[in-house]
């Protein structure tokens, strides 16, 4: 089969003087004749070119399905009055949610069968379950789409039935008053997509009686609302990558106008947990970049009342904060690490770490919603331990494990697998972190496939988290690694802020020097690497494909946002207005031209290319779908070599892929079953 050919429409674009030809500009007009037979041009040019990868795809999903557990069940946690937990039966997609009365001899509620509401769609998504105060009403969001835009409904779980409440373009989080009839919900503009009003209703009236309660005017700013953990009050948060700002409102006095907290200052960032008479705030203030946690009370609650409670330390990154009756527990990362402190409330100079024995984990807080409990759940993990759920006694400083991740294949053994973190020296003489896994019978003395994966933007940090389904690459030889690349927060904020800006570059460099060192250390070899990458991972791999193509086997770039300046000097694409504290502004000169250097659409040269796997979604709203496409289309026609390029459209999701839990590993067993040809074919 012929590969696609697209057709060129010269598109000239201007700016600073500068004028920039784009050949593809015309694969935007979404739902076009011309766009969507391109698409099923690529996608059928695909599935010809995959064929032969049938049977391995296959035995790839059944692998992975094989180590899931699939009537499982979340561990039920505790709020007002009830438990609530999340089932999966055999077979199923999607979750069950349940709940059950805490008394003797009450059965088991099923508020939402998720499997039954997908009936009809091809994508579905819940969101937002948010429990009324009387324990009567559950709101929640409906994406059926995958474009993260919900339509918000309310049901009676008394009564088992839907209210006629029905909104549209909502975000998919709810708060509601103690009244239990007024609920707060934020709403995304319908162009844009951008979360920039917050409205209240009346679910009982047969109207609604919506009324727009806060308007978020900067475009730079996306605006959300919640209830407090300690119930108090509804909180809106208008929050930028470098700024934040919130407003609160008693839960008892809905109708009340919101009191601001704290005005938005540019480069102050904060966030607030409520207890009793005061509230805490995790904030950079006073050039805390590692973030410190400090205390006000409630009815002085701007910045120059604030008091630490915890201080700024320049080595140790303060990620978050869980408060309850008695203590606070900070979530904090040093050298790489997640740490759990305890701090007791009445006694602060008695605080003390959860003890972690291993040598690289992921680690956090997680279902601890009610403060007055002496009981911290959080989960553990790593690249070679299945997840377990804790539960930590802090006043006895004891620990319970609840749940421990069930591995069903019974050929599996996580003492077959081992795990390490190694340092590579950037080319500015920085030292990378690399965490890595492999089989125990893989020899390091020799060259071996390996994968490496990376992502490195907004502070996101990618921990060395444990997967089941990347035990199919370790068995077949693989080396697993995640380079821990400048641009997310590994190593603390500065790690972050060194990778971002007219600093992104660091991020490339630093992907780029880690593969090279992986390969003159002999882990692998430029015929046996390959790189994985999504969204802003996507975008890495767009760069290291246009800068050191030589080095690698096989390149996957997932929903790869790589037009970077068209996109980002367009305000109308959803979400561009928000990234400009992330990437820079195009529209002034300095940025533009930085971004321009690297971005990935813009440098495709004439030059060899190693193989390419693109994957989207028609309906991705973080990057839409004609990112990748152009970029293919592109790349076809400049690339020298007969390497494959392949691209695959989701015509039926989002950013996220495929809603299903079975059909999102068939997602994952294409992607490996190409890594694992385009390797083996060099075997070959």
């Amino acid at each position: 089969m012929q590969q696609p050919k697209a057709k060129k429409i010269p598109k000239e674009l201007e700016i600073h003087k500068d004028v920039r030809i784009d050949d593809y500009y015309w694969m935007n007009q979404r739902d076009s004749d011309d766009v969507l037979n391109y698409l099923r041009e690529e996608n059928a040019y695909f599935k010809e070119n995959t064929k032969h990868l049938n049977a391995l795809q296959e035995d790839i999903y059944q692998e992975i399905r094989s180590r899931i557990k699939e009537d499982d069940r979340s561990v039920p946690y505790l709020f007002n009055e009830y438990w609530y937990w999340v089932e999966y039966a055999e077979n199923n997609e999607y979750p069950l949610y349940f709940r059950k009365k805490d008394e003797p001899n009450v059965s088991n509620e099923l508020l939402f069968d998720a499997n039954k509401m997908a009936e009809g769609h091809e994508y579905f998504k819940i969101t937002g379950i948010s429990i009324s105060p009387n324990n009567q009403f559950a709101a929640f969001g409906i994406d059926t789409v995958g474009r993260r835009n919900y339509t918000l409904y309310v049901k009676d779980l008394f009564m088992d039935k839907k209210l006629s409440v029905e909104i549209e373009h909502t975000v998919g989080c709810y708060a509601w008053a103690n009244d239990n009839s007024t609920l707060f919900y934020a709403r995304r503009d319908p162009e844009t997509l951008r979360s920039d009003k917050i409205f209240r209703t009346d679910v009982h009236t047969e109207d609604f009686g919506e009324q727009m309660v806060y308007r978020e005017k900067d475009e730079k700013f996306d605006t959300f609302v919640y209830r407090s953990k300690s119930q108090a009050y509804v909180i809106i948060v208008s929050s930028s990558s470098i700024s934040d700002e919130y407003r609160f409102l008693s839960t008892n006095r809905p109708k009340d106008e919101f009191q601001l907290f704290q005005p938005r200052q540019d480069h102050l960032e904060y966030s607030i947990e409520h207890i009793d008479d005061k509230f805490y705030i995790l904030t950079n203030a006073d050039q805390a970049d590692n973030f410190k946690l400090m205390t006000t009370p409630v009815d002085q609650t701007s910045k120059e009342n604030w008091q630490v409670f915890q201080d700024h330390d320049t080595d140790v990154l303060l990620e978050d904060v869980d408060v309850f009756s008695d203590f606070i527990v900070l979530s904090e990362r040093s050298k790489g690490l997640n740490h759990l402190k305890v701090i007791p409330q009445d006694q602060p100079e008695k605080a003390y770490y959860i003890p972690i024995q291993s040598e690289t984990y992921t680690l956090g807080t997680s279902g601890n919603p009610v403060m007055k409990t002496d009981k911290l759940r959080f989960v553990f993990n790593s690249m070679t331990t299945p997840t377990q759920v804790i539960e930590y006694d802090m006043q006895n400083k004891a620990e319970k494990v609840l749940k421990q991740q069930e591995v069903p294949d019974k050929s599996f053994d996580p003492r077959n697998y081992k795990s390490r973190r190694i340092w590579v020296k950037s080319r500015d003489g920085v030292q990378i972190p690399v965490s890595m896994v492999f089989h125990k019978d893989t020899d390091l003395s020799q060259p071996n496939k390996l994968l490496l994966m990376g992502y490195g933007s907004y502070g996101i940090t990618v921990d060395p988290y444990f997967s089941v389904s990347r035990i199919s690459l370790l068995d077949r030889g693989f080396i697993y690694a995640i380079a821990h690349v400048r641009g997310g927060e590994y190593l603390g904020r500065q790690w972050y802020e060194n990778g971002k800006f007219l600093k992104k570059k660091n991020t490339f460099h630093d992907f780029i020097d880690v593969s090279k060192f992986l390969i003159e250390r002999e882990y692998t070899s430029s015929d046996l690497l390959c790189a994985l990458g999504g969204s802003a991972g996507g975008m890495l791999m767009g760069v290291i494909l246009n800068e050191a193509p030589q080095l690698y086997r096989s390149v996957v770039a997932a929903v790869p946002f790589v037009d970077v300046l068209t996109t980002m000097l367009d305000d109308t694409i959803p979400l561009t207005t928000g990234e400009y504290d992330e990437w820079g502004n195009p529209k002034h000169h300095k940025y533009y031209h930085y971004m321009k250097s690297y971005s990935p659409y813009d440098n495709v040269k004439a030059q060899e290319y190693p193989n390419i796997l693109v994957t989207t979604g028609y309906h991705d709203s973080q990057v839409q779908y004609w990112e990748p496409a152009k970029w293919v289309a592109k790349l076809r026609a400049h690339k020298t070599n007969h390497n494959l390029l392949l691209f695959y459209t989701e015509m039926e999701a989002g950013h996220s892929g495929s809603s299903g839990r079975f059909s999102s590993i068939k997602e994952t067993a294409r992607d490996f079953a190409f890594i694992i040809d385009t390797v083996r074919s060099d075997e070959n």
